[in-house]
């Protein structure tokens, strides 16, 4: 994860990280790359993380949407119950802001088909 923080604050940066814990690594910055500072990149992993884990989450939206797209076709009709199901999972990101709300995320029930 520090690499995607790295790389968030300057996605041109040349490095390596000697261990990827949040608390104890090493960073050496290689090409001249400007040195960003470890309280600079500890400000930028919580952003980090709330990117990944809303990455994770429309992942798993859309296969769930894509397990359901043969009700959407044209020759079928999509009962009210799929129709809300997908609804909800499409608006299932809506007002989502910290990592927390992702991790506490309800997810709709698919209805018998």
């Amino acid at each position: 994860m520090i690499e995607k923080v790295i790389l968030k604050i300057n996605p041109n940066a040349k490095f390596t990280v000697s261990e990827n814990n949040i608390n104890d690594y090493e960073i050496e910055w290689l090409e001249n790359t400007t040195p960003i500072s470890k309280a600079d990149i500890q400000a930028q992993l919580p952003i980090v993380e709330f990117e990944m884990a809303l990455d994770e989450l429309r992942v798993k939206r859309n296969k769930l949407l894509a397990d359901t797209d043969f009700h959407a076709l044209s020759d079928q009709t999509l009962s009210p119950e799929m129709s809300a199901y997908r609804q909800a999972l499409r608006d299932i990101t809506n007002g989502i802001t910290t990592k927390e709300q992702i991790d506490g995320i309800i997810w709709p029930t698919k209805p018998i088909a």
